[in-house]
């Protein structure tokens, strides 16, 4: 459940961190108590901002102290805070992003659109519902519940020299009797990787926000894991921040597992939160460690609530745009929950060369950083960008199932400046269009009822080219590809694919419009249960999120 901060207790902890401020040069221990006896009866202005200030102000007013001590007791204090913790609390912030809108294909034909293999919003959404939280509709994304999962696409010809390939198919909408379903799938080259050397830098928000169970001890035992694969010509470096940044650890060799276990575990968390200052200090070891032709990355570890320095969305995506031109990588996951910061996180990875995803146990720990480590870490091809070219002899009109946030210029497409997304060895971008077919007369918001099919139709609905960048090269290659009327099958004869594909855009669409957050109707639920079920494919994460969404 939310915790609660009781309002006196967060106005005294405002005056306990100005004098803890004020008095830090002799490492004085302000307590929380004398900061009661000083505000005794002062309640006055509760207003969501002071609120929201106070509660950030109390975790370093907490913290701070501890720090002083060199995180002695920290533990015991930290305990303590949560004890007290009796006024539930959401301060988390997501990016409002519109559902896209039907573009009718005789005005604009084409459709550009960046990858996205980030699965932040699945598992994020997952711990609302497993938390009994009211979802946000903000921090549903279609795309990312899509490509949660995996689908049996197939990857390039053994000795092809193309890094990806496309997968095309078409059936029917379940969400939508109006309009058809077209699937878009890559599946990238898987590549060998014991024979790569990594540097890579574990970049730790240990700030006083982090102390709860499921940020910093999470975050402790998921970076042990992945240091438990590292080889002897790895480099792993520890870098903290909090009220300033800190290197634990500089350039060890993968092979000295005790010492990198040894100095995760002696982390505490405490003090404010200056994530920009910890970014520039992650990428200097990394610049500093660089190995050419090797994987350099710095793995970001955080819950985004950012409070000293450069701490908005737009000025950490200005931050990052200046760091991912020196050939580090960048993956971000998130940790935490309700003061988590979504909409950072996700700008941090989008303009990073990078990947994004949430981790809420320690299962998804191991999903992401051992069982899937190739995709995360390892990347094949990057500033992969989409473009679909409608053919308006078939089609009359179609909508993009998510990627707001992702949408590109059509020019941008043949622009190798461009930022897009990057996909690792092995990952799958999964991309679903509703579409309209030509002289079909009803239209999206139309009253006639006749059926929706392709009856009369024939050729090419689109085109698909997919343009993208190895992982050391500055120019672009194109692979293209394309979807005909001919591979129409109905639903329930189509592919595994685009059954759980759609099963996973229909849960994510119900979200997002739901009435009453958290909750779907019998018949989707239904709908859901029958497409992605009964699969040889892994669907049982969807499944078990619809159990606790019936009505």
């Amino acid at each position: 459940m939310k915790k609660r901060i009781n309002s006196n207790k967060m106005i005294a902890a405002i005056m306990a961190l100005t004098m803890v401020i004020a008095g830090s040069a002799c490492g004085s221990f302000v307590s929380f108590e004398t900061c009661d006896a000083a505000v005794a009866g002062d309640a006055k202005s509760d207003s969501p901002s002071r609120t929201k200030n106070a509660v950030r102000a109390g975790r370093a007013a907490t913290t701070i102290t501890a720090h002083n001590a060199d995180g002695a007791g920290m533990d015991n204090v930290m305990a303590e805070r949560a004890e007290e913790a009796d006024y539930e609390m959401n301060t988390e912030e997501y990016s409002h992003a519109p559902e896209n809108n039907f573009i009718l294909t005789a005005d604009e034909p084409t459709s550009t659109f960046s990858t996205d293999v980030d699965t932040a919003s699945f598992t994020n959404v997952r711990r609302m519902i497993d938390s009994g939280w009211q979802i946000d509709p903000d921090a549903v994304r279609a795309e990312e519940f899509i490509n949660y999962f995996k689908y049996n696409y197939d990857a390039p010809q053994p000795g092809s020299e193309d890094k990806l390939s496309i997968t095309t198919e078409v059936s029917d909408c379940p969400w939508n009797e109006d309009a058809k379903m077209l699937l878009v799938g890559l599946q990238a080259q898987d590549v060998e990787t014991k024979d790569i050397d990594s540097n890579i830098v574990f970049l730790i928000d240990v700030s006083g926000s982090m102390y709860e169970e499921n940020k910093l001890p999470l975050v402790q035992q998921a970076f042990s894991m992945l240091a438990e694969n590292m080889g002897a010509n790895d480099r792993i470096s520890i870098v903290t921040y909090a009220g300033a940044d800190k290197v634990v650890l500089e350039g060890e060799s993968g092979s000295n597992y005790d010492k990198i276990s040894s100095a995760l575990d002696g982390l505490r968390a405490g003090g404010g939160t200056a994530g920009a200052a910890g970014i520039n200090t992650a990428y200097d070891i990394a610049e500093k460690y660089f190995i050419e032709g090797g994987n350099n990355r710095v793995i970001l570890a955080t819950d985004g609530d950012l409070n000293i320095g450069v701490s908005s969305a737009e000025g950490l995506t200005g931050l990052i745009e200046e760091k991912r031109e020196k050939g580090v990588f960048l993956s971000v996951l998130g940790f935490g929950m309700g003061n988590y910061k979504d909409d950072r996180l996700e700008a941090l990875a989008d303009n990073g060369n990078g990947n994004y995803a949430y981790i809420d146990t320690l299962d998804e720990a191991r999903r992401i950083l051992v069982t899937e480590m190739n995709g995360t870490l390892f990347t094949v091809a990057k500033d992969a960008k989409i473009q679909i070219e409608f053919d308006p002899a078939t089609v009359s009109a179609y909508r993009l199932v998510g990627y707001e946030n992702r949408i590109l210029a059509n020019e941008d497409f043949e622009n190798d400046q461009k930022d897009a997304g990057d996909v690792g060895a092995g990952q799958q971008v999964t991309a679903l269009y509703e579409i309209v077919p030509a002289g079909y007369e009803n239209r999206p918001n139309s009253n006639s009822k006749q059926p929706c099919s392709f009856d009369g139709l024939d050729g090419r609905l689109a085109k698909v080219s997919v343009r993208y960048k190895e992982r050391d090269e500055n120019e672009s290659k194109l692979i293209e590809s394309s979807a005909e009327v001919g591979s129409y099958k109905a639903l329930d004869e189509a592919s595994e694919n685009i059954r759980l594909a759609a099963s996973a855009a229909m849960t994510a669409k119900g979200l997002r419009s739901a009435k009453e957050s958290g909750k779907l109707s019998a018949d989707d639920i239904a709908a859901i249960r029958k497409y992605a079920g009964g699969s040889s494919l892994d669907a049982s994460e969807l499944i078990s999120m619809i159990d606790k969404l019936s009505v």
